[in-house]
């Protein structure tokens, strides 16, 4: 199955930069009155952590048990809901406190994870992206694909103006979804964003997309960053 979009190529404009942790291996990430929520993984350093934007500094945190691997985030009526990776566990916080409240159980891998209204919405790694009640029902599935074919390795949300933002695992793209057809619309092409003088032997990958909705800000960062990157993005044909 094709899709009979050819989807839009945007590049980017680097805003600002704050300071990232570089010990985060960032899973999740989402932007919340001047803060950010961020989970983290690994085993043995999976984490969910609230974060002052301008310095990085961790304001409060909880770590998971050491045999799971953390996850994405989402915010949802005040709660905070956290994904493992393959224990089909999550978590749900409060978000002032980040005092758990319930576990969530799954049927796939845990991977990225946004709202959408009153629903979740969450990526497991292959081409489907699944919406859930706050209890974690499934309430529908939509495939992802491109003028190319179907698009595997869906990672990180989060949805911007009615789009759905996905990072795609492995590579510096971010996939730009409608949510209705699972066609994709666009790419942002995040290429060269970290400089390679800052990169570390254990940098890793592009992952975690925030939107400041009353601000108009976009923020995205990876695993192992050092910085976190406000930036504007615009089509291509446009530079």
């Amino acid at each position: 199955m094709l899709s009979d979009i050819n989807p839009v190529t945007y590049r980017y404009r680097m805003v600002n930069r704050y300071p990232h942790d570089r010990k985060a291996y960032t899973q999740g990430l989402l932007y919340d009155n001047g803060f950010f929520f961020e989970g983290t993984g690994q085993q043995g350093e999976s984490s969910l952590r609230k974060v002052e934007v301008e310095t990085g500094r961790v304001i409060s945190q909880v770590n998971l048990d050491g045999s799971l691997f953390g996850e994405g985030v989402a915010l949802l009526e005040n709660r905070l809901y956290q994904l493992t990776w393959t224990s089909k566990v999550g978590f749900v916080y409060e978000k002032e406190t980040l005092r758990q409240l319930n576990r969530i159980y799954y049927q796939t891998q845990g991977w990225g994870l946004t709202t959408a209204g009153d629903s979740l919405v969450m990526s497991d790694g292959t081409n489907v992206v699944w919406f859930l009640d706050r209890d974690f029902n499934v309430l529908s599935s939509v495939t992802v694909w491109d003028h190319r074919g179907m698009v595997d390795n869906l990672n990180e949300l989060e949805m911007i103006n009615g789009e759905l933002w996905a990072n795609i695992w492995q590579t510096d793209r971010i996939a730009r979804i409608d949510l209705v057809t699972g066609k994709v619309l666009g790419y942002v092409d995040l290429n060269n964003l970290l400089p390679r003088s800052d990169r570390a032997p254990e940098t890793d990958v592009l992952n975690g997309i925030a939107w400041d909705e009353d601000g108009r800000r976009l923020f995205v960062t990876g695993k192992y960053w050092p910085w976190l990157y406000e930036i504007t993005v615009f089509p291509a044909s446009h530079n």
